[in-house]
């Protein structure tokens, strides 16, 4: 028995099982999604939310090959994809109370993917009662893989073998940091006081692919990455990942993160000092309780009847 846990966590998978799950991972991406890569009719994309949130048939297809295989493997797991859970959004209220929990992002960047832009992947996370546990990111254009569990070390597996372990960068005052910021998600009230931090940073980049973006955390090729919209398939894999190579990743507020939240700021970060270093020029997007904000609206009176 855990503090916060029903019962002890061991690793999620056995070596034999990161290697099936890999391979079904491969192959729904070799089946699925680079067939039809920049040949999508416009019959095979769709929206969801809005006109920048795209599905196509290569999502929908991948998804249902992933969550068959990995029921194949773990019979009585719970399977959140986002495809399906975009048309069943209750299905997330089960997460906090699965022992054994698989997010899957068949085709992260969607966006990118259905414009001809080799800038997306698929991710697979796994859930322990809420908490990340196991992370994979998988870019099928390069066909390698970044993946971790929460205990061991951050690793690329590439072609031929190749395997390097990962870490963030060493982080640095504001003026030097590389981070990721989607701008377009951040509420509209806000959205140019966001931009004036922009030239305090060394740069400040989107890719409209958190994979690629926690890759690049991973790597220790940007030092930061916000994110303004919550679900269980597009944060988790990324953040045992970044995690296990040396960041930082918690709520903007400082609260802890879980893979069932779905509000709120995430902010991870290649170590705590520069996390709290970015969190303070974020500060603005927290929501202030009244109580703080009140000695600001006497002062402003005692001016007055002066």
């Amino acid at each position: 028995m855990t503090d916060s846990l029903p019962m002890p966590i061991t690793a999620p998978l056995t070596n034999a099982q990161r290697t099936q799950l890999l391979n079904l991972v491969r192959r729904a991406a070799k089946a699925e999604i680079m067939p039809r890569f920049r040949l999508l009719d416009t019959h095979q994309i769709g929206t969801k939310t809005g006109p920048e949130d795209l599905v196509t048939i290569a999502d929908k297809a991948a998804e249902a090959m992933i969550t068959r295989g990995i029921l194949t493997m773990f019979p009585n797991a719970l399977i959140i994809g986002e495809e399906h859970a975009s048309d069943n959004p209750d299905i997330i209220n089960k997460i906090a109370e699965a022992e054994l929990c698989f997010t899957i992002d068949p085709v992260d960047g969607t966006w990118n993917y259905a414009k001809g832009l080799t800038c997306f992947g698929v991710m697979v996370s796994i859930l322990r009662f809420g908490n990340p546990v196991f992370g994979l990111l998988y870019d099928p254009v390069m066909n390698d893989v970044i993946w971790a569990d929460d205990q061991s070390p951050a690793m690329m597996i590439g072609r031929r073998g190749f395997k390097r372990k990962l870490s963030t960068s060493k982080g640095g005052p504001v003026e030097n940091l590389t981070g990721y910021v989607p701008l377009s998600l951040i509420p509209e009230d806000k959205r140019m006081e966001m931009v004036k931090t922009f030239p305090r940073f060394e740069r400040i980049n989107s890719l409209r692919c958190i994979m690629q973006e926690m890759r690049m955390l991973t790597q220790g090729n940007a030092d930061f990455i916000l994110t303004a919209k919550l679900t269980p398939w597009d944060q988790p894999a990324g953040v045992v990942t970044a995690r296990q190579a040396g960041a930082h990743v918690a709520m903007l507020d400082g609260s802890d993160y879980r893979g069932d939240l779905r509000e709120g700021y995430m902010l991870a970060a290649c170590n705590v000092e520069t996390w709290g270093r970015v969190r303070d020029m974020f500060d603005f997007l927290i929501d202030k309780p009244a109580a703080e904000e009140e000695p600001a609206v006497e002062e402003t009176r005692d001016a007055a009847d002066a």
